[in-house]
This record gives C-alpha cells, structure tokens and sequence, in this order.
C-alpha cells in the first residue's frame, strides 16, 4: 500500500467503535506499526505499562505521522484501561491471545459496540490481571511449531478479520454501509 495513497476513501461502518489497548508492547517499532493499524481503520489506542507512546521518535518514524492522527491516552496497566472503558460502556473487551479456550477470531459470532481488543507483551503475551477481565481471548491459527506472529501483524489480520465480520453484521441487519 502506498505510503500516503490519494486514493478515495472507504465508507466508514455505522457505529464502529474499537479501541485497542496496549498491554506493555516492549518495541517502538511494534507499537508504531500498530498505530498505522489503527489510522487506517479510524481506531483508538491506550497505551498502557511502559508501552511507547507519542511523542516517541522511534514510534513516530515507523508510525508514518499516524501517531499525530490516531487519538491515544495512556494508563498504568491493561487491568486500568479495561476498568476505565467498561465504566464508559465498552460492551465488550476481547484479548488476542492463543491459548486453551481461545476462539478463532472470525468465529465470533457478534462484535457489539464499542468494543475494545487487548494486545499483549511480545515475550509474555496479555498479562494476567488483563486476561481475568476479558470477556473472551481470540486468536488465529498457529500451524507451526513455533506459533509465534509479530504483534502488528497479528494485530491487522484481527482486526481486519473482526472489520469484515462486522460488516457482515450490520449487513445481516440490513443497515446501508
């Protein structure tokens, strides 16, 4: 895709209402691809821990200036952003995370708005005090041995995967999009 496309831009759904939270991303490289991420499909971002934040300036060279575009607080821990957007009518929070009990994320079967998405530590994945607060953990399949994505990619193919299953939705709904 192009660096800065003049391309037109694509309908925005009705209602779509994702914020991610960060849960202690150890890289600014991880974390400023995950802004691209989130610019491109009007997102919002809680960076929570020691996960980089702007003004960063590695963040922000790999961001590509979507670090200036995306709306981004901060918090202490995963546990606080997920406590503070259920207390404002996050309806439902899910982690990205495989393991036992973990749906495949184009398995879910309803993506109520808004709705939040936990992206966990590259090494140690969502941290625990963040997991007992999810409603659910999703994944994508891991084949291989090593069953280990890079945090943005995981991150796009997700939530490009939970956009499709959206549209999905409100097509079943019938809603003009």
């Amino acid at each position: 895709m192009k660096k800065f496309s003049s391309h037109i831009r694509s309908a925005q759904l009705p209602d779509w209402d994702v914020t991610l939270i960060l849960d202690n991303l150890r890289s600014a490289h991880n974390a400023g691809n995950v802004f691209r991420i989130a610019e491109a499909l009007q997102l919002k971002i809680i960076a929570c821990g020691y996960t980089p934040a702007p003004p960063h300036p590695v963040l922000a060279k790999t961001a590509m200036e979507c670090d200036k575009l995306v709306p981004c607080t901060t918090a202490v821990s995963a546990a606080e952003a997920i406590s503070q957007l259920r207390k404002n009518g996050c309806r439902q929070i899910l982690a990205l995370e495989h393991m036992p009990g973990s749906r495949e994320v184009w398995d879910l079967e309803e993506l109520p708005m808004p709705l939040a998405l936990v992206l966990g530590n590259e090494a140690h994945g969502v941290s625990p005090e963040a997991l007992a607060l999810c409603d659910q953990t999703v994944e994508l399949p891991m084949l291989g041995e090593k069953a280990s994505i890079n945090v943005g990619n995981a991150a796009a193919a997700a939530l490009y995967a939970m956009y499709a299953k959206y549209k999905q939705q409100l097509s079943l709904l019938q809603v003009k999009i």
